[in-house]
């Protein structure tokens, strides 16, 4: 194993380890409650990146007997069409998570969608009891009796997995989503961490990110980080998938790459361990998914039998 190696957190890795522990909580719930996690994904009109990801996690279900439900619709579906979709979710036993696949066409009113979804069904974190539930929960991330957004939870595993000890460290966070950023900084707090969050009103962001113990880079920006942007023995958490353009090696090969937010060759010669652009967060952010939809479930199990 080169140096490089010992660098890597390697997502894909730690990813495929969860779902082994995952499949075998969900035959365990099966064999004891006669109950199998069902997931609902709803995937408005034809984005080829939405539906790849959609594929992904209905294939990732499958592997770990989960039950994936899709409801796809057509660019012009009327938001009422929607709402009355996911009523029909929220009041069927047989589901456990509903995702909506993001971004909606714009004649949708997004939050008004995600508002509609049963917190207690809400896989994805988004909806604002399960928000607020994240900013006054105390209690570990993993453990919480709610859902926390998939791709925050995974880097913090990640983390966890990579042996890195969060206490009293100053995380920067790169980035200020209600999907990632915001979610982000508030599971590091939660970890007893130094929090700064970066946005792109920050004032010379480069500064702040050097004083980072960890760094977490979520703002969609191809190589934004950069090696001198980074103090010797940081940690990287790299959030950013970005397609950028290349020349192709052989006719009619690949016309694009996936990069980070950081610009990976050069961190790496400074930072102590980093995640990988493809096979670092991407890969944990389903398994998560995957996670969040099996606990909602076990969770639905047991307010059954102590209802009876």
């Amino acid at each position: 194993m080169s140096l490089d190696d010992d660098k890597i957190i390697d997502g894909t890795k730690i990813a495929a380890l969860l779902k082994d522990e995952i499949k075998h909580r969900v035959a365990s719930l099966l064999e004891t409650s006669g109950t199998t996690p069902g997931l609902a994904v709803v995937l408005v009109g034809t984005r080829r990146d939405s539906q790849t990801y959609v594929n992904m996690k209905k294939k990732a279900c499958a592997a770990c007997g989960i039950n994936s439900m899709g409801f796809d619709f057509e660019d012009n579906v009327s938001q009422l069409e929607l709402l009355e979709t996911i009523q029909r979710l929220n009041d069927d036993a047989a589901v456990h998570g509903i995702l909506v696949q993001l971004p909606l066409p714009t004649h949708i009113d997004e939050n008004a969608i995600l508002r509609a979804i049963d917190p207690d069904k809400d896989v994805d974190g988004l909806h604002p009891i399960n928000v607020a539930n994240l900013y006054l929960y105390s209690g570990q991330a993993l453990e919480a009796p709610f859902s926390i957004p998939c791709t925050p939870l995974g880097c913090l595993v990640l983390l966890d997995r990579a042996g890195i000890d969060l206490k009293g460290k100053h995380c920067v966070v790169l980035g200020r989503s209600n999907l990632v950023g915001q979610p982000m900084a508030r599971l590091l707090l939660g970890r007893d961490a130094t929090v700064t969050t970066v946005h792109s009103k920050t004032v010379d962001p480069a500064s702040i990110v050097r004083n980072a113990d960890v760094v977490v880079a979520a703002v969609g920006k191809a190589g934004i980080v950069t090696g001198d942007w980074l103090k010797p023995g940081a940690v990287v958490i790299d959030v950013g998938i970005n397609s950028v353009d290349v020349v192709p090696d052989k006719p009619g090969g690949k016309t694009y790459k996936l990069v980070g937010d950081v610009d990976y060759e050069a961190a790496k010669t400074v930072c102590s361990k980093i995640t990988p652009v493809p096979g670092g967060v991407g890969p944990m952010t389903i398994a998560m998914l995957l996670n969040n939809t099996l606990c909602s479930c076990e969770r639905f199990v047991e307010r059954a039998s102590a209802s009876h």
